[in-house]
């Protein structure tokens, strides 16, 4: 199907770009709607990225049913030809500074006027000024108020109710009351509040499409890393230029220096230094050569490298980390469903208050102005701005700090749950560890043993050999090219070189009777390759596994935060012991087989504990899943990414406790905000029915409950001190 993705099965995915979604209602309405279609299995709204995620069956669902179906529910949307694709230009946001502009001028001189009439002007003066002010309010504020009016329209064309709807009547009857005083020369208009009103309620919704627009400028900013095509290198050794999305899996590229890799692949030709620091965070450049994988954002520095592609340009890291932003938003917590719900119930409320304020005035006085001039300060104190900012605006920052740190949050109901979090379990290799073995003691090695060793492990893929062939590089060591070295899966590499039988591999494979040694050796914490000649060791290599960087560091911090650590792996205990006494881990399991790893979990869950478990292999991914949260490094195969709720890009632990810190203080601010929208109502819509507040009283005091929750949200991105030794990065 064009433009949609084939998922399988006759299930389809199709994105769907709708400008108009503003809010959780838009949100939720669109759901809905979209939801009771038939053939359509899944439906989700980004509000951020303002798309549409639908999935489809064939037959039953077609892409132009669902744009028909999303018109008749008031948003005119497109399909979008791919998910990578990101202008520059913000439309909406110039929509928003020029209405802002226009209301503030607006604004600025009505009150100016307003001041005239209220100090005691003559009633001559005063009704010349009221006609200047209905002269300049009236246009300022129906073009202002465009994105209020376009949304209620639309909202009450497909027969429903939204934010919008008593924003917009609000403003609409103080100008139509205003201008009937102004008419009969009566002493009472609100042309102030009716111009002013517009022009809070847009300073809000400015700040909130400019904090969302900083989450997908990320988004963009990893779009253009990308380049738009590549060279696609022939088998004359001739070169030509394609772009990016007509590249298959297998096709071999030439990447010069200086040239940013746009899909993820294999060395096959050539060696260079390649910059790292997108993918890894690590500034130092790091040696690629025949063999060494290539991810799509790294930067090629300093020689001409051939490469096969091996994943499609969605598929890749790059696309991966593009794919997971957009998607940032899909699952919202359960305090986004509590707004969401209660936004759906509010605007039926707030008409039904101002309704009843109007009626009751209307029966108490008889006075029909007095009637409707409370109704309208009441519609305009109770619109639910505060509210439906109060969760989603937290959100937005929160996942764009911890973006600032490398940490890709999948969804913001990640967040709440990591916030609950009270046991983190680490898995050790590729988590605690790089899973990068180092040669131990490389210079005390005999250098003939190590040519020789590394002429043997260069035609192999296992880490220590690869780890034994770059030592040799390293220390300048010639390394000559062997014949017929044979690997034996599980054992080690073979060879005959001058009639003798040399082997690189496991001690009771490569040394003859040498049982009762190897149970001894067991016992080390190192990793070991021996190479032996005609069945006696000739030489024997140890290594060592990395620590991942500020290893030490995190676990103290979540200790001293009162977090119970835990230690869940595949390996033998000497190492785990080791390394769980080296970076104070007081509990620690070896020999972990992946059921194991889950049932321990859930055991810890049915007790009642919330675990986030970090884990980067395949053998984690049921733990993974078993977890409440779950996070991986970016180093980690691509299904435990998938399976993770945050993956961190960066080498630094420091991740995990920066993310619990930024996760939390987004809770207490969540709350702080609902405390304050629900609050202010409370208090806000008895002073409107009982005739208290002026509708220029109102708007001022709604406009500003919609700044204070925005302006309280915008606390998590500023005054990181207390968090400053939590980076994890540079």
């Amino acid at each position: 199907m064009l433009h949609s993705k084939d998922l399988g099965g006759g299930e389809y995915q199709s994105e769907i770009s709708a400008p108009a979604i503003h809010c959780g209602g838009c949100m939720r309405a669109i759901e809905k709607g979209l939801g009771v279609l038939p053939g359509v299995e899944f439906v989700r709204v980004n509000l951020s990225t303002k798309r549409v995620r639908v999935h489809w069956r064939t037959p039953g669902c077609e892409p132009k049913s669902i744009l028909s179906a999303l018109r008749d529910l008031g948003f005119e949307g497109h399909i979008v030809a791919s998910a990578g694709t990101a202008r520059d230009d913000d439309p909406v946001m110039r929509m928003l500074v020029r209405c802002l502009a226009v209301t503030g001028f607006g604004a600025a001189n009505v009150m100016g006027l307003s001041i005239s009439v209220w100090s005691g002007a003559d009633p001559a003066t005063q009704w010349t000024f009221h006609w200047i002010s209905a002269a300049i309010a009236i246009p300022c504020a129906l073009y202002g108020g465009r994105p209020f009016f376009g949304s209620a329209y639309s909202a009450l064309r497909a027969y429903r109710l939204n934010m919008d709807v008593p924003i917009s009547l609000a403003i609409l009857l103080a100008l139509a009351l205003s201008l009937y005083e102004t008419i009969t020369k009566g002493g009472n208009v609100y042309f102030d509040a009716a111009i002013t009103l517009p022009f809070l309620l847009l300073i809000g919704r400015t700040l909130d499409h400019s904090m969302r627009e900083r989450a997908r400028s990320v988004v963009k900013g990893l779009q253009r890393l990308s380049p738009r095509g590549v060279f696609v290198k022939q088998r004359d050794g001739t070169k030509f230029y394609q772009a990016i999305e007509n590249i298959q899996v297998g096709t071999h590229l030439s990447i010069e220096p200086g040239e940013r890799l746009a899909l993820d692949g294999v060395v096959t030709a050539g060696r260079s230094d390649v910059d790292c620091s997108f993918v890894t965070g690590e500034s130092w450049p790091e040696t690629v050569e025949v063999g060494s994988p290539l991810r799509a954002g790294m930067v090629n520095l300093t020689g001409t490298l051939d490469m096969t592609v091996s994943a499609l340009a969605r598929d890749s890291f790059l696309g991966e980390i593009i794919q997971i932003m957009a998607q940032a938003e899909d699952a919202r917590p359960r305090q986004s469903q509590w707004a969401d719900r209660a936004a759906e119930i509010y605007a039926p409320a707030v008409h039904g208050i101002a309704a009843f304020t109007f009626a009751g005035w209307l029966m108490a006085t008889g006075d029909w102005h007095l009637a409707i001039t409370t109704a309208v300060a009441v519609l305009i104190i109770t619109c639910p701005c505060a509210l439906g900012l109060a969760i989603p605006i937290v959100q937005v920052v929160a996942i764009g700090r911890l973006l600032k740190h490398g940490i890709l949050a999948k969804g913001a109901g990640a967040l709440e749950r990591l916030a609950n979090v009270d046991t983190v379990i680490f898995d050790k290799t590729g988590t605690l560890t790089l899973g990068r073995p180092k040669l131990r003691h490389e210079t005390e090695i005999d250098e003939m043993a190590l040519s020789l060793a590394a002429a043997m492990a260069k035609h192999a893929r296992h880490p220590l050999s690869q780890c034994l062939h770059r030592a040799a590089i390293d220390n300048g060591l010639a390394i000559r090219n062997l014949g017929d070295v044979i690997e034996q899966p599980g054992f080690g590499l073979e060879a005959d070189i001058g009639g003798v039988r040399v082997r690189l591999g496991k001690r009771d494979w490569c040394v003859q009777g040498s049982d009762a040694l190897a149970q001894g050796r067991e016992q080390s914490t190192a990793l070991e390759a021996v190479l032996s000649e005609g069945g006696k060791e000739r030489a024997c290599f140890h290594f060592d596994d990395l620590e991942r960087r500020d290893a030490r560091a995190a676990i103290a911090s979540l200790i001293s935060r009162g977090y119970a650590i835990e230690m869940l792996s595949g390996d033998h205990a000497a190492a785990v012991a080791q390394l769980a006494d080296s970076l104070g881990i007081s509990r620690a399991q070896s020999g972990c087989l992946p059921q194991q790893k889950s049932a321990h979990i859930e055991a810890l869950e049915n007790e009642g504990r919330t675990v986030l478990m970090i884990g980067d292999g395949l053998n984690d991914c049921p733990a993974l899943q078993a977890a409440s949260i779950s996070m991986s490094p970016s180093s980690a195969i691509e299904i435990s990414r998938n399976a993770a709720d945050l993956v961190f890009l960066r080498e630094s632990l420091m991740a995990v406790p920066l993310a619990i810190n930024v996760a939390k203080r987004a809770r207490t601010l969540i709350m702080q905000n609902l405390v304050l929208a629900v609050g202010y109502n409370m208090v806000a819509v008895p002073i409107a029915v009982f005739g208290f507040a002026s509708p220029l009283m109102a708007a001022i005091a709604m406009s500003s409950s919609s700044l204070l929750v925005t302006l309280n949200a915008l606390r998590l991105g500023l005054n990181d001190r207390r968090s400053s030794e939590l980076r994890s990065g540079p």
